[in-house]
């Protein structure tokens, strides 16, 4: 047999062939087109005990909001492209969460739109420009890593969407700082161009690796009813990852809208558990108070305040595809559940998320 030793190239010779040639990959990799997409089908029934007379099961929710019927809650298809230093993201959506959302919108098709900018090389500092999921909250609009099937009540009346531009500082691992001036509250169009952009900030920091405390601000002028004023809103929430199976969050939304008799509040706690025994098996509960008893954000013939707990249980089909189901609880001092007082709600839904 040959023996091949005699034909290898010195190591010395070697290592200087790939010196001079790694520049020639390296180029070869950042200056070309690279290409990432995703997706979401989330469909959904859902169960109101006290039948709603009109299409939405609750006037004041705006996902999973179909009464008795099967429907799909949002179908997203997610693009996004980058070269070099900067990159453009497009995701296209349908559903009833776009028909709740959007009612105001020309532009409805674009669930995401928006361009980025990495400003160095040691990618702390970013600008993006365009359509963008909010930074308010700790549940996503594809909720299908959200700890419960349908969205609080704190989150599905603050944004699920901003329009604008944003600056993003990541310092290190621990800290965050993003500042925005957006078209206004959860706006593609900016329905008064005489006003200023909304302001909102957002800071986050994580102690440890497994938890998370996050502070989000609004400032801006905004419409309720007849009348149009500053609103001044802040987002806190800590999430906790405290093992394997355990994890928690506890929120508050706080918020001040300025009326012609001077400022209306708004207020919602929450806080909520999820139980993992497996990589198949998830739990839920959610226990979350929100009042506004001025109508400075719910127009609503009363003022809205109300009790709500929820269970969940989900099964994960694969990496990919998810079961899920919700019993959820409403109690408010009003009649607005329906003409009710008290509301359970049932819901499930089948989702996949590529």
């Amino acid at each position: 047999m040959e023996n091949y030793k005699h034909y290898r190239y010195p190591t010395t010779f070697l290592k200087v062939f790939l010196w001079v040639l790694w520049p020639v990959f390296a180029w070869g990799q950042t200056d070309s087109l690279r290409f990432e997409w995703g997706g979401l089908v989330d469909t959904y029934y859902a169960y109101a005990l006290r039948e709603p007379q009109q299409e939405q099961k609750l006037p004041f929710q705006y996902s999973y909001n179909r009464h008795n019927e099967w429907a799909i809650n949002l179908a997203l298809l997610r693009g996004k492209v980058s070269y070099r230093n900067t990159y453009a993201i497009v995701a296209l959506q349908a559903g009833t969460y776009v028909e709740d959302n959007y009612a105001q919108e020309s532009i409805q098709l674009l669930n995401e739109a928006y361009v980025g900018i990495v400003l160095d090389r040691a990618q702390k500092h970013r600008i993006e420009v365009g359509i963008m999921p909010s930074y308010i909250g700790f549940e996503s609009a594809t909720t299908f890593n959200n700890y419960t099937l349908t969205r609080s009540l704190l989150a599905d009346n603050s944004p699920y969407f901003m329009t604008g531009l944003a600056y993003r500082y990541q310092s290190n691992a621990r800290w965050m700082l993003g500042v925005w001036l957006t078209n206004g509250w959860q706006r593609i169009r900016k329905p008064d161009r005489t006003t200023a952009p909304g302001i909102g900030t957002q800071l986050t920091f994580k102690p440890k690796a497994q938890h998370t405390l996050n502070w989000s601000t609004f400032t801006g002028e905004e419409a309720v009813g007849l009348y149009s004023g500053m609103r001044w809103f802040h987002n806190l929430y800590w999430e906790a990852q405290w093992s394997t199976q355990w994890q928690t969050i506890v929120g508050w939304d706080l918020g001040w809208q300025k009326a012609p008799e001077g400022y209306r509040h708004w207020s919602a706690p929450i806080v909520m558990v999820r139980y993992m025994p497996n990589t198949h098996w998830q739990m839920a509960a959610r226990v979350e108070y929100y009042t506004d008893p001025e109508q400075a954000l719910i127009r609503e013939a009363l003022p809205l305040t109300t009790w709500g707990i929820s269970g969940n249980v989900d099964y994960r089909v694969n990496t990919y595809c998810k079961l899920r189901s919700e019993v959820r609880h409403l109690s408010a001092t009003q009649p607005l559940l329906n003409g009710q007082s008290t509301q359970w709600l049932w819901t499930t839904g089948l989702a996949f998320m590529f």
